[in-house]
This record gives C-alpha cells, structure tokens and sequence, in this order.
C-alpha cells in the first residue's frame, strides 16, 4: 500500500485523505496530523448542526462563490495537471457523495435525493460554464470529476421511486442517464426498472434503450 500511494497525484491522495478522516475518530486526529498543523476543535453546536443536505448547500454555495476556481498557466507539460482548488472541489465532491450513498443505506432517501441532485446541479454547472466553478487545463467539463456512476446512480435511482409519479420518475432516469452515463444506458435503464412500481416502470418502458432507439 505504502508503495502504491506514492505513484498516486495530489487529487487522489487528497480523496484518500478526505476518506480517512471520516473513518477516523476524533480522538485520533491529533496523533494522525498533529505535527503538522493545528487540528481545529468545533463547539458542540457546530457538530451537530452538519447535517447533509445544510452541508451539500454548503458545498454548492461555495462552490457558485468561485471558492474552488484557482487557475494557473497552461503549457504542453502541465495540460493534465489540476490545480490545488479543483483538487479540493473534487475531493468534497467525492466524501459527500459517500455520504448520499450512506443515507440511502439509512432509509434518508429524501435528504439523499435532494443532496444528489444539489451535486448534480454542480455537475451540469460546470458543463454549461467551464470557467465559473472549477479549472481544467485541458477539456473541461463535468467528466473531468470522477464518479462511479454505476454505483452512485442505482442509489439515486432508488431515492426517485419514492413517492414520485412514472412520467417524472422516467424523466429524471433519462436526464440523469443521458447527461453523465449514456454509454451505460441498458444496464441503468435495467436497474431502475428493478426499482420502479408497475406505474414508473411503465412510463420507463416508452424510454429509449440506446440513443435513438425506441423499446
């Protein structure tokens, strides 16, 4: 492991790190990282008031700010670089998608349905403008930040059966589909409909199976 961390970049040491903080208790933050920066301590209130969706509208606020946008000069030896702000972006953008996934796992389908959708609207943000949120040196746009789809997707699809109607249910599995995963189509289209009631997975069924084909 320790030889295999050191061939990793900056942005997937920073996921890591990001990762292990979670996992890690309080108490062992100090032995972890203490020799090298002060660890902050929260009040209780602060503690307690991060809640998911109050923090993924943390995240998009900032992330609107301009927070994460640091650029820097491109060259033909850094074009695949990222600067430190996209790392962190992409970083926060991974931990609070693990914790959508976890909320599903809890029964919090509605906070993880509103909180996906926040980091979608991230998503389709930075596709519509490039340069606002994030950095890229070379081909920007929302596949630039990484996302297991095949797992991140089943979850979502999962919160949307709940309580919505087949016509918006068929909607937001063929924008989502059709926005971020389309190469993935039939096995996603196939694993919302193992989630759907017989009104959605009816609506689902005058879905195309691939791009410009119809069921």
């Amino acid at each position: 492991m320790r030889v295999a961390l050191r061939q990793l970049n900056r942005g997937r040491l920073l996921i890591i790190a990001e990762r292990a903080v979670e996992m890690i208790p309080s108490a062992s933050l100090g032995a972890l990282v203490g020799d090298m920066m002060k660890v902050p301590r929260l009040t209780e209130s602060e503690c307690s008031s991060g809640s998911l969706l109050a923090e993924t509208r943390k995240f998009h606020e900032a992330s609107l700010r301009g927070e994460y946008y640091q650029s820097f000069h491109v060259n033909w030896r850094n074009c695949t670089d990222k600067s430190q702000g996209t790392d962190a972006f992409i970083a926060e953008f991974d931990r609070l998608t693990a914790k959508c996934l976890q909320a599903v796992v809890e029964e919090s389908t509605e906070t993880a349905r509103q909180s996906f959708e926040i980091l979608f609207s991230l998503l389709r943000q930075i596709d519509e403008e490039p340069d606002r949120i994030v950095f890229f040196a070379d081909e920007a746009g929302s596949w630039q930040v990484p996302v297991d789809w095949r797992t991140v997707l089943p979850a979502y699809f999962e919160c949307l059966a709940s309580g919505t109607s087949g016509e918006e249910f068929a909607r937001e599995v063929d924008r989502v589909i059709s926005e971020f995963c389309h190469h993935w189509r039939p096995e996603l289209l196939a694993t919302a409909a193992d989630l759907a009631n017989d009104e959605q997975k009816g609506a689902l069924g005058l879905l195309p199976v691939r791009e410009g084909r119809r069921r």
